[in-house]
């Protein structure tokens, strides 16, 4: 997944109880390294779904590796990170993100996350606060918020079927059309921004070996939860972004869980034209946005 990242940016690994997490950071030219280390860390955390890994934040870190020690890593199961076989449960990426930062960053740390993976950083932002010193979220959901479901897209007799669900992964993450044509219909606002290294480096992380596991977690639902339980308990300052033509996951539905806790969740900031992705989607703009905040 290296090739997919941008010059300068290389592969450094934290092992977590899992296996171990790949993740990039300025490592060479054009970046002033000698004192990358005394730089604050600012962490980017990807999406889930078939062929999610960190390049998803690839166009946008590199605006920012001046100023911050850069971490991006591919979550357990996906990209290059190991993929343990087994049945993931929310409590494994819990506890490999919070593994993750206890072992990378020795101050509190910047967050950048989007999606479900936002929504599982807010929930380590209320059982440890103090490793945290922002988080910025793009559409943070729970998938179950408010106790009604929005992501499962095929019923869970056909997913848990043996030897069907193996049929639904290679169908729909392991060729170039199926990848294709998720991510021009369901996660881009506007299907002519989708380029073709996009499409390659969501197949390439779709295609690693075991990498069915974990995305057909998600696709089950065994890692949805009710974010609108946790917002309230949060204490760490917040802003989150919204791109307003998202499906699964509506504006409306980011408002009301917004509304939930004012006082920490400092702004809501709409996106027009984009999905559930904008920073992949637009980085330019995306980044312009974030700056204003960091």
């Amino acid at each position: 997944m290296l090739k997919f990242h941008p010059p300068g940016f290389g592969q450094k690994v934290i092992n977590t109880s899992l296996g171990t997490m790949v993740y990039y950071t300025q490592i060479a030219k054009p970046w002033h390294i000698d004192d990358v280390e005394k730089l604050p860390p600012l962490l980017f955390l990807h999406n889930f779904g078939g062929g999610a890994s960190a390049f998803e934040w690839s166009k946008v870190y590199p605006a920012f590796a001046n100023q911050y020690r850069i971490l991006a890593p591919d979550l357990i199961g996906w990209g290059d990170s190991d993929h343990p076989v087994k049945d993931y449960q929310i409590e494994d990426y819990l506890n490999t993100i919070s593994e993750f930062i206890h072992k990378s960053c020795n101050q509190p740390v910047t967050v950048v996350a989007s999606s479900l993976t936002a929504a599982f950083v807010i929930r380590l932002a209320v059982a440890e606060p103090d490793l945290f010193k922002g988080l910025f979220l793009v559409s943070p959901s729970g998938f179950d918020d408010f106790g009604q479901g929005s992501g499962r897209r095929l019923p869970l007799p056909l997913i848990n079927t043996p030897f069907l669900d193996d049929l639904i992964y290679g169908l729909g993450a392991e060729n170039e059309v199926a990848v294709s044509n998720f991510l021009r219909s369901f996660l881009f606002a506007k299907p002519e921004r989708l380029t073709q290294e996009i499409v390659e480096a969501y197949l390439t992380s779709a295609q690693k070996p075991d990498a069915k596991f974990a995305a057909l977690a998600f696709l089950k639902g065994d890692l949805y939860f009710d974010l609108s339980l946790y917002i309230p308990q949060l204490t760490v300052n917040t802003v989150i972004f919204w791109g307003e033509s998202a499906q699964f996951t509506n504006i409306e539905l980011g408002k009301r869980l917004a509304s939930l806790n004012k006082d920490v969740i400092r702004n809501f900031q709409g996106i027009p034209e984009t999905g559930i992705l904008p920073h992949l989607e637009i980085p330019g703009v995306f980044i312009g946005l974030l700056s204003q905040y960091l």
